[in-house]
C-alpha cells in the first residue's frame, strides 16, 4: 500500500496554488498580529512555530474544504494556541527558574488507537502522585487565580466540549469528552503547530507529509517547556503522558526525555481500522464541506499499518519498553497499573490503590460497537495480511473471525 500522505504531498507540490484558495481563511500574519494585540505585547521569544503553522494554514486553505464553522474554529485554536504562548513567555520572564523545571522519568503511554490507553490514562490519574496534562489546563496553562474563577474556567471549557459534541452526534459513543479528562499530548504540540492533532480533524495531506518528514523533535522541545510550566505550579509528582500518535515520535521523545519510560498498548488491530475511521470521519464533518469515506480509509489503515511496523522495530531495538496487552488491561487493570509502576521503579501504595478500586466498582461499560470496514472501501482479508506480522511478533490473538469483519 503506497504511503497515501506523500502521495497527496506529491500531487499538491505540482502545483498546490493551482488549487481554488479558501480566501476567508486568515493568513499566519494576521493571527499572529490578533495574539499579540489580545496579550498586549510586542512580540514573541521564539518564532520557531512560524515555518510549520504557515504550512498548516496553506494546507487549510487549500486542501481542508473548510466550512464556516471549520474556519471559525481553525482560526479560535491557531490563536488560542499563539496567545498561550505568549502566556508563557510572560510567565518565564516573571520565574526564570521556571526554565529549570526538572521533568523526571516522564511516563509514555502509546500504542494502537483503541487499545485501552485512554482508560488507563484515566485510572492512572486517580493516584494523587501522579501528574497528567488534563483538558482544561492544556487550554488554560495559567488559570485565573481564586477558587471560584479557576471554577467557571473549567466551566466553560466543558461548555465548549459539550457544544463541539452537539455539532457532532455520534461522537460520545466513541470517545468521551471531558474538561478534567487527561488529554493527549497531542494538544501540548499543537502549540507548535507540529502535531498530529491537526490530520485528525482536517484533511491536509500536505502538511502531514511535511510533518513526516521533518519529525517531532521542535514539537517535543515545547512540549517539555510546557510540562515545566504545569510542574512549577504544583510540583513534586510523577508525569503520566498518553498518546497513541507518540508511536511516531519516540526518537524524539527519548532524545528530549531520555529517563522517559515507554509503555506500549497492543490490540489486534483489525479490531480497530473501522471505529477509528469512524472516529476520523466524526472528528472531521463539523469542520469540512466534504467528506470522502474512501479516503479517509485508505488514510487510517495507511497509518495504523505503519503504527504497528514502528511498534515492531522499537521493540526490536530495545528492551526497555513495557508491553501490555488490551485484553489484560480491561480484564484487570490493577494488575496492569502495577505492572507499569514496577516498569517505573515504583509500587502502587494503598490509598491510590482504593481509590483506584472505587473507580473501577461504579465505571459505567459502554456498549460495544462494531463499524463496517467496507463502510470505508477495505478490505478485511488484505488489512489481515498486512498486520500478521505484528501479531506475530507480539502474540497476538485475533478478536473475531474474519468473516465477521465482512459481516459487519
Amino acid at each position: 500500500m503506497p504511503n497515501y500522505c506523500v502521495t497527496k504531498s506529491r500531487q499538491l507540490s505540482q502545483g498546490v496554488h493551482g488549487l481554488p484558495a479558501d480566501k476567508g481563511f486568515p493568513d499566519a500574519e494576521a493571527m499572529l498580529a490578533e495574539a499579540l494585540k489580545r496579550a498586549k505585547r510586542r512580540r514573541f521569544s521564539d518564532i520557531s512555530f512560524l515555518p510549520p503553522l504557515k504550512r498548516l494554514v496553506q494546507s487549510y486553505r487549500y486542501e481542508a474544504e473548510l466550512s464556516t464553522t471549520g474556519r471559525y474554529a481553525a482560526r479560535f485554536d491557531i490563536v488560542r494556541c499563539l496567545a498561550n504562548r505568549l502566556r508563557l513567555d510572560a510567565a518565564e520572564e516573571e520565574n526564570p527558574a521556571i526554565a529549570n523545571a526538572n521533568i523526571q522519568a516522564p511516563v509514555f503511554i502509546t500504542g494502537l488507537p483503541r487499545s485501552a490507553t485512554s482508560f488507563l490514562h484515566s485510572l492512572l490519574s486517580l493516584d494523587p502522585g501522579n501528574a497528567v496534562p488534563r483538558c482544561w489546563r492544556l487550554i488554560h496553562p495559567y488559570p485565573p487565580a481564586g477558587a471560584l474563577a479557576s471554577w467557571l474556567c473549567k466551566a466553560q471549557v466543558e461548555l465548549q466540549l459539550r457544544l463541539f459534541q452537539c455539532l457532532n452526534p455520534g461522537l460520545s459513543k466513541l470517545h468521551q469528552l471531558s474538561a478534567d479528562e487527561p488529554q493527549e499530548c497531542t494538544d501540548i504540540t499543537a502549540h507548535s503547530f507540529q502535531s498530529l492533532r491537526f490530520d485528525s480533524t482536517h484533511h491536509i495531506p500536505s502538511y502531514q507529509a511535511w510533518l513526516d518528514a521533518h519529525g517531532h523533535l521542535d514539537a517535543f522541545r515545547f512540549h517539555r517547556r510546557f510540562l515545566q510550566h504545569l510542574e512549577t505550579q504544583a510540583p513534586g509528582r510523577h508525569w503520566i503522558l498518553k498518546s497513541p500518535d507518540h508511536v511516531f515520535a519516540l526518537d524524539a521523545i527519548k532524545s528530549i526525555y531520555p529517563d522517559a519510560k515507554i509503555v506500549f498498548l497492543h490490540r489486534d488491530p483489525l479490531s480497530v481500522v473501522a471505529s477509528c475511521s469512524k472516529l476520523t470521519e466524526l472528528l472531521r464533518r463539523p469542520f469540512t464541506n466534504r467528506i470522502d469515506r474512501m479516503e479517509i480509509g485508505r488514510q487510517v489503515s495507511t497509518r495504523l499499518i505503519e503504527s504497528t511496523e514502528r511498534m515492531a522495530k522499537a521493540a526490536s531495538a530495545s528492551n526497555d519498553i513495557l508491553h501490555l496487552h488490551y485484553r489484560d488491561v480491561v480484564s484487570a487493570p490493577l494488575d496492569a497499573v502495577k505492572q507499569l509502576y514496577a516498569h517505573s521503579g515504583r509500587t502502587l501504595d494503598a490509598e491510590a490503590e482504593r481509590r483506584m478500586q472505587a473507580w473501577l466498582a461504579h465505571r459505567s461499560r459502554k456498549p460495544r460497537r462494531r463499524y463496517s470496514l467496507a463502510e470505508f472501501g477495505l478490505d478485511a482479508g488484505a488489512l489481515s495480511e498486512r498486520f500478521a506480522p505484528y501479531r506475530d511478533i507480539f502474540d497476538i490473538k485475533a478478536e473475531r473471525p474474519l468473516a465477521d469483519h465482512y459481516a459487519a
